[in-house]
This record gives structure tokens, C-alpha cells and sequence, in this order.
């Protein structure tokens, strides 16, 4: 945890000053980290350049005791149900010490346990504090029967509620529940000033969307196993409550059992924002000024420790994903470090194999992504152009022998023919799309060979010896078997070229002139044509992250125009309906589809 100085020097006196700080683990691993069935702390103080304290033995420990340690697991990509009984809190920052336990020092900061530790590289976040004065609704009904799962007595309880004005008092066996608008989903936490008799149960959840004008609580049989609801016993009297990990949403949810005193609760909200040094937008035409502005919003809510996909999915930095973040954030932004921060730590993720991982900092391996390996030399690449980043070549130098293991792992997945398969336990490619997903294919080779000519552009550069560039024809060469006599097919023999295939074509050279102008006309038509469903005679439609390609491909013909005629028609649509934020793909009716989705909002970045 890095934090800044000056704020701890404001709480310092002279004399001796106690520092205590406050760990919670829900004791199992999930998309922000991956653990060894253990949790603990390490720090230290560094004030004017110079370390004054570090953990050690002389430190001391005590389990606070209001936190339950047996929760329910939320999903891959959450923390952890909390479920806090506040009638056992115990002062702990103020509290006499001696008796506590001292610390149990698994190893000394210099320790091989901590060789990769280092300062942190991304902005700190800067926290606000919103009051909640207007709910959007409230409801009131009976208390139901409290379970296992505070997530289900939640969705229980709000199915026999009904939509009131707020009570002024609120007796046993009757609840209430207020919900509050953000306006768009954001990092936040959630927090409440209530009085009580003892003993009633708050839960306070968080939810990104409604479904027919009615909030949608996720369903953890069909939304990511999503239970995003923490629980809170109070004590009597006044206290606040509020939860350890902030979350992302919209919609904040907050459900108390009545225990016949008078209510008056006060509702908050932190939070977090990653501090920004933007550059003003351009002068737009109304209609794209509109979908700058809701992929301007979509990036900087997106933007936390580094690139995350989606605000409701807390720490899922995706290394395919921040591709496109990474294209709109250096729209508005010179600031390099979220994209640094990908790259290294897909780095440091690297498997024995030499693959990389799909979802930093630790690898799920239920999603390892084969071509987020080729993601990450795109963002190599990138570093050439991006206008905070003066020695790309020093960053290509320091993952040379990471970018060469991979891609000499990645060839030994060749075919007889020449052709890349997907090595076995991966996922081709992550995509909201109808495309085909057979083998041996177009897409995937495409990627490939798009990922093996940046690489030979990069060893020209720091004058490395490779034979990617030779790599690259041979490829090239078999991918000629994918071209039949009425077009390209996704496999030989197989479906039609999607829409992202013919874009990869052109982006890789591998049609050229009118060939390549035909099949641009072809890319612009579907897109332009904003019916979703598969269309007979077109190709499958790419996502909206995937339209990032097909930009791509239409620039290197010079077709600007085009692009944001495409813009206007498809993300102008969102902008049209309302939404404050760019969604996940074109619908998100599927149960757990994000409203506030960072790759979607890659348009910033073209216009």
C-alpha cells in the first residue's frame, strides 16, 4: 500500500506515535491476486527519502473478532462476502496494545518471498465522499428468515417488498430498503450513520443495471456467481457502518431489518478516483462530442490500480483488453503508466511455458486467453507511439527474452501446414461474437501473424537478430488456404471470414489494392447496418472491442471518414439512448453483461 507522505505527516506528533493498520482476507484467491492459503502484511515508512519504520517483530497482531471468518466465496472476480457483527468491534487504533500477540514474521522484507516487490507504478486513487440524499427507490416489506448467504436473503427480501415513501420508524419483523443512483457505475463503497436497538441486520449491496425498469440483483446461478452483498449486525446506539473493499457499480442497495427506534439514517458513498492529467477533447461534430464524452467517462471509471474491464468486476485487468484502453486513455492523457503496468506484469506472469497470463496480476487458469499472448506485443509496439513514452526501445530491450520464449513457444503449436493451433486447456480468443471458433483458424493466424511482423519491426529497431520476419511469410503462405474460390473462410472448408477476419487481412497485408478496398466496403456495410443478429450474406459482426481492428484496418487504407461514420451509427446509438457509459457488447441482455465496459470505449482514442 503506497501512501503519500504528506497526509501521514499531517497525523504525526512528536513523541511516540502508534501506527495500526487494518487487514482483511477473505482466505481464497480471486482475479486481483493469488495466494499460498495465507495473508498477512509487510510495510514500511519512508519520509523524506529515508525508511524510519518496517514491520517486523516488534510488531503485534490481534484477529478482530467482528469479522465472521467462515464467507461464502462471491466469485473469480470479487473479494469476498463481509459479514461483520459490529457488537463485537473493539477500538483498535487507540486501543492499549500489550496484551495483543506478537506477529508472526513468515520472512524479513528482504526476503526472496518479496524480490518482486516494488513501489507502486500507477497513481494513487484519490478518495471522495458523496452524501446520498435522494433515493431513487425505496421499498418496504417483511424481514425474512436470515441464511448463509446474505445475498440471497437480500434477493428474498426485496421480492416481498414493495415501493413506499420512506418510514420514519420502522418496527420488528418489517424491512426496508433504499436504493440510490450514481448515474453510472462507478468504484465505490457504500456507508451508512444509523441508530439502533441491537441486534437488526443491514445489508448493503451493489447492483450496475435494470432489466424492464427494475433493479437487477444478480442471479449467482447465471451472473458470474455474483454475490455482491455484505452483511452487518449493529450494536445499540449510533455507529457507522461500511465495509472494507470498495466494489463497482451504479445502483447502491441498502436493506435494514426494524428494530423500533427511529431511523434517520444517513447514506454515503466513497469514492475512488484515479487522478487524471487530461488534455481537453476536440472540437467534434455534436453527435461524436456525445460519444467522446460517454467512452471519456467509461475509460476514467475503468481506470483504477491499472486497466480494468469493467467496474463490477473490481480487479480484472485484462492484458487483451488494455489494447484498446490503453488507444483511449492516450487520447486525453500522456500519462504511460497503466500501460507499463500491463506490460510488465504480463511479464511477470509468464509460465514455465513461456505463455503469458490473460488476467493480471494473477493467471485464473479457467481463462487463459492465447491470443492476449499477441495482445501484449501489440502493447509493446504501442510504446512507439505513445506521447508519454520517450525510450520505448529500453522497454523492448528489458522483455526481449520474454518476447522471444513466447513466440518460440508459440511456434511449436505450428501444424503440418504451417498453421498455429490453439494449444491445448486455452481459449482461442475472448469475444462477444457469432464467429467461428474452428481449426485451424483465420482469426487466431491472423492475430498471430500480425503479433510476429510488430516483433521483426521491433528487432530492426534495437537491432536484434530474429527470424520472425521469415516466420511472418510462412504463415502468410499457409494462410492462403483459408482463401476459397467465393472468399475467405474462417477454417478451410469451414464458415465465412467474419467481419474481424477481413478487417485482420488487411491490417496484416495480406490483400492489398481493390481486393483489399472490397473488402473494406464490406466491413463498413455490416457495421453500418445496426441490426445485431447474424445477417445472411454478411459477416459475423464483430464486438465492440473488436471494432478496434476494424479501425485499424480501415486507417491503413486511409478511410477516416468511414470510421467515424461507424462511430456516429453504433456507439452514437448508446449516446442517443442515454447511456452513460459504454456497454460490454451491442446488447447486454446476456445476465452478467457490464454496462461500463473500458474496452468498448476505444472510440475516444479515433476521434
Amino acid at each position: 500500500m503506497a501512501v503519500d507522505e504528506r497526509l501521514i505527516g499531517n497525523h504525526l506528533r512528536l513523541g511516540v506515535n502508534r501506527i495500526a493498520v487494518q487487514v482483511y482476507s477473505p482466505g481464497y484467491s480471486h482475479f486481483a491476486y493469488v495466494h499460498r492459503g495465507a495473508c498477512g502484511l509487510i510495510g514500511w515508512l519512508e519520509l523524506a527519502g529515508r525508511v524510519v519504520l518496517t514491520t517486523g517483530p516488534g510488531w503485534k497482531a490481534r484477529r478482530d473478532a467482528s469479522w465472521s471468518d467462515r464467507v461464502d466465496r462471491v466469485s473469480i472476480y470479487g473479494t469476498g462476502i463481509e459479514d461483520r457483527n459490529l457488537g463485537l468491534e473493539e477500538a483498535w487504533i487507540e486501543a492499549d496494545a500489550s496484551a495483543w500477540d506478537a506477529v508472526r514474521v513468515v520472512q524479513e522484507a528482504e526476503g526472496p518471498i518479496w524480490h518482486r516487490l516494488r513501489p507502486r507504478a500507477t497513481a494513487l486513487p484519490v478518495e471522495g465522499v458523496q452524501a446520498l440524499d435522494r433515493p431513487w427507490q425505496v421499498r418496504v416489506g417483511p424481514a425474512v428468515a436470515v441464511s448463509d448467504d446474505p445475498h440471497s436473503d437480500l434477493r428474498k427480501a426485496f421480492s416481498l417488498s414493495s415501493e413506499t415513501p420512506a418510514p420514519a420508524l420502522l418496527p420488528r419483523g418489517a424491512s426496508a430498503i433504499w436504493i440510490f443512483d450514481l448515474g453510472e457505475s462507478r468504484a465505490c463503497l457504500a456507508g451508512v450513520e444509523v441508530t439502533a436497538s441491537g441486534g437488526e441486520r443491514l445489508l448493503i449491496s451493489y447492483a450496475e443495471k435494470l432489466r424492464e425498469g427494475d433493479l437487477l440483483l444478480s442471479d449467482p446461478a447465471t451472473y458470474c456467481r455474483m454475490r455482491p452483498t455484505d452483511r452487518f449486525t449493529l450494536r445499540p446506539g449510533w455507529q457507522l457502518v461500511e465495509g472494507f473493499t470498495p466494489r463497482g457499480a451504479r445502483y447502491l442497495v441498502f436493506a435494514l431489518e426494524g428494530g423500533g427506534v427511529s431511523l434517520a439514517p444517513r447514506f454515503h458513498v466513497r469514492l475512488p478516483v484515479t487522478p487524471v492529467e487530461e488534455r481537453p477533447l476536440p472540437s467534434l461534430h455534436p453527435e461524436l462530442k456525445a460519444v467522446a464524452e460517454l467512452c471519456r467517462r467509461t475509460t476514467l471509471n475503468c481506470l483504477q490500480d491499472g486497466f480494468v474491464d469493467g467496474v463490477w468486476r473490481e480487479s480484472s485487468l485484462w492484458v487483451g483488453d488494455a489494447v484498446a484502453q490503453d488507444w483511449a486513455l492516450r487520447a486525453i492523457s500522456d500519462d504511460p503508466r497503466p500501460l507499463l503496468f500491463t506490460i510488465d506484469m504480463a511479464a511477470e506472469g509468464a509460465d514455465a511455458e513461456g505463455f503469458l497470463p490473460s488476467v493480471l496480476p494473477g493467471e485464473v487458469p479457467a481463462y487463459a486467453v492465447t491470443d492476449y499472448n499477441f495482445s501484449w506485443v501489440e502493447l509493446l509496439a504501442g510504446c512507439a507511439t505513445h506521447p508519454g513514452i520517450s525510450e520505448p526501445e529500453a522497454i523492448w530491450q528489458r522483455h526481449w527474452g520474454t518476447l522471444t520464449r513466447m513466440l518460440e513457444r508459440m511456434a511449436t503449436h505450428l501444424g503440418p501446414d504451417g498453421l498455429l493451433r490453439n494449444p491445448p486447456g486455452r481459449r482461442l480468443f475472448l469475444d462477444w461474437s457469432p464467429m467461428s471458433r474452428a481449426e485451424p483458424n483465420l482469426t487466431l493466424n491472423l492475430r498471430n501473424l500480425h503479433a510476429l511482423r510488430l516483433a521483426a519491426g521491433l528487432a530492426e529497431k534495437v537491432g536484434r537478430t530474429a527470424d520472425w520476419a521469415a516466420q511472418a511469410g510462412d504463415l502468410a503462405q499457409a494462410l492462403q488456404g483459408h482463401r476459397a474460390a467465393d472468399g475467405w473462410r474462417e477454417s478451410p472448408g469451414g464458415e465465412a471470414a467474419s467481419q474481424l477476419a477481413l478487417a485482420l487481412l488487411i491490417l496484416t497485408g495480406m490483400v492489398e489494392g481493390p481486393e483489399a478496398s472490397a473488402l473494406a466496403d464490406r466491413i463498413i456495410a455490416r457495421s453500418l447496418d445496426l441490426r445485431d443478429e447474424a445477417l445472411p450474406g454478411q459477416p459475423a459482426l464483430a464486438s465492440p472491442f473488436m471494432h478496434h481492428y476494424l479501425f485499424l484496418a480501415l486507417q491503413q487504407l486511409c478511410r477516416r471518414k468511414d470510421i467515424h461514420a461507424i462511430i456516429a451509427a453504433r456507439w452514437g446509438r448508446w449516446a442517443r439512448e442515454g447511456r452513460p457509459t459504454t456497454p460490454e457488447n451491442w446488447s447486454i441482455d446476456f445476465p452478467d453483461g457490464s454496462a461500463c465496459h473500458g474496452f468498448s470505449a476505444h472510440p475516444l482514442g479515433w476521434l
